[in-house]
């Protein structure tokens, strides 16, 4: 099961936990009221999993691949986990699906704080256009992802500040709602 909880204001190493002190978890509900949905798949069958079709059929997943964030197995590592930890958003959705290792995406909250969302073997997430997020390895330095898309991938990562893009607007316009 999904944990997350909110962050420290630490400079430490972004692989670290950075729990607050006590701990404030967050559930699926309040994850849920900022657009972020979560499955738990069968990582180990996945090339067969008639789950993973369904979800897949359902939601138009109809473009995938599978990135392997380790040291010696993607080119340009540095670069790319100093991008992937960057403070940004995405135009559409964007889908997870942890095959292996571990890792964190952080969300900001309606508050704009952060919380950490700790993925592991057999998460599926889902952010939702517009979200401010991140990602980063956890000390294990490793994560196997599937990355799904409705149509072409789009890759297009845009740092804050931009809310002034409609996906931004539409996001906003959801958490306002989802308040109510």
């Amino acid at each position: 099961m999904v944990q997350a909880w909110y962050m420290d204001e630490s400079a430490d190493d972004q692989r670290a936990p950075h729990r607050l002190r006590p701990n404030r978890a967050v559930g699926l509900e309040q994850l849920r009221r900022l657009g972020v949905r979560y499955r738990q798949l069968d990582a180990d069958n996945y090339e067969t999993d008639p789950r993973l079709k369904e979800i897949r059929e359902a939601e138009n997943y109809s473009w995938m691949d599978i990135i392997t964030i380790q040291k010696d197995k993607l080119p340009n590592y540095e670069e790319k986990i100093k991008t992937f930890y960057e403070e940004h958003l995405h135009l559409d959705d964007e889908i997870r699906y942890i095959l292996d290792g571990s890792g964190y995406f952080d969300v900001r909250d309606k508050d704009d704080k952060w919380i950490r969302i700790f993925m592991e073997k057999g998460d599926m997430i889902t952010l939702p256009a517009g979200i401010y997020h991140r990602f980063t390895l956890d000390e294990n330095d490793y994560v196997k992802a599937m990355r799904l898309f409705v149509g072409e991938p789009v890759w297009t990562a845009y740092n804050r500040p931009a809310d002034h893009f409609p996906a931004r607007k539409q996001y906003m316009k959801f958490l306002a709602e989802e308040a109510q």
